[in-house]
């Protein structure tokens, strides 16, 4: 069947995006972006801030790890049902967090950040399903 969305393409968004949400995060905690642009604008407090923050990039590696290893860019052997797993992991939380992003305080989060979770939704989910464990690099 056709899919219009190469586990390629996918697979490269997921790490590129991932990557760029970890250093996003890094920017908050070393107070470059105001954290009052994240978690749907909902932090009050600086030790609020440094404990979401560490959870989100700590969270953020894992499914990068994740992704990486369903490729085949990391060389570890992890049994592919628990991979296959996490990636039915990662959609649901994606798509979660977009539902989250559209109910945001913050116009920008939710402008910017609603169409990023919703493809990296769309992107784990064709991972998910996929039939081929790894792409070629």
């Amino acid at each position: 069947m056709y899919n219009p969305i190469t586990l390629r393409f996918a697979t490269n968004g997921l790490l590129l995006i991932i990557s760029l949400t970890i250093v996003f995060h890094f920017t908050v905690l070393l107070g470059i972006v105001p954290f009052e642009l994240v978690w749907g604008g909902r932090l009050r407090t600086h030790s609020q801030m440094l404990s979401f923050e560490a959870a989100s990039i700590a969270i953020n590696l894992a499914m990068l790890a994740v992704v990486a290893i369903h490729s085949g860019v990391l060389k570890i052997r992890v049994n592919r049902k628990v991979i296959r797993v996490a990636l039915w992991a990662m959609f649901i939380l994606f798509l979660l967090n977009t539902v989250g992003n559209l109910l945001s305080e913050n116009q920008a989060e939710k402008m910017v950040f609603t169409p990023v979770t919703f493809l990296l939704s769309v992107f784990s989910l064709r991972l998910a399903v996929s039939k081929k464990a790894q792409v070629s690099y």
